[in-house]
């Protein structure tokens, strides 16, 4: 497993995310996509995984409402798989989202996307729906996790 170190960063890095994305998914996004996608958005919280100084991963998040918060995107460059850097993410967002008084967090993922499926329920995330995604033409299965604040 790789000690990845996990930060915190702002809208400026956002060409990083766009090139960490591009590299990871189809189809491409330009940086102007996020700009658009965090228009009206509360709380956006956009994490960088560095192993050995060399960016290997990021997840983006926001409020969905007040007590819950929504994983936007998690991604991990294919030469970090499996070395537990999705993990360490979502770790961090765990230990964060807490301090922001949030009670709860969700996330989509499509069905092909096995090892985060696994990783969701590893870390004890409950199915709670399915929703049709209509760009992609396939369901999400959507996850929600409660942090045991109340």
């Amino acid at each position: 497993m790789a000690e990845a170190k996990i930060e915190i960063v702002g809208p400026g890095e956002i060409p990083q995310i766009t090139e960490l994305f591009n590299k990871i998914f189809k189809p491409a996004r330009d940086a102007v996509s996020f700009r658009r996608r965090f228009q009206g958005r509360c709380n956006i919280l956009i994490l960088v995984a560095s192993v050995y100084n060399e960016p290997a991963g990021f997840y983006i998040g926001f409020e969905l409402k007040p007590t819950m918060y929504f994983s936007w995107l998690y991604g991990v460059l294919p030469e970090f798989r499996r070395q537990g850097i999705a993990s360490q993410l979502m770790d961090a967002v765990h230990a964060w989202a807490p301090d922001q008084g949030y009670e709860g967090i969700r996330f989509e993922c499509h069905n092909q996307h096995r090892p985060m499926l696994h990783l969701a329920i590893a870390r004890n995330y409950d199915i709670v729906g399915i929703r049709w995604d209509p760009d992609r033409g396939d369901n999400l299965v959507i996850f929600e996790k409660s942090l045991g604040l109340a």
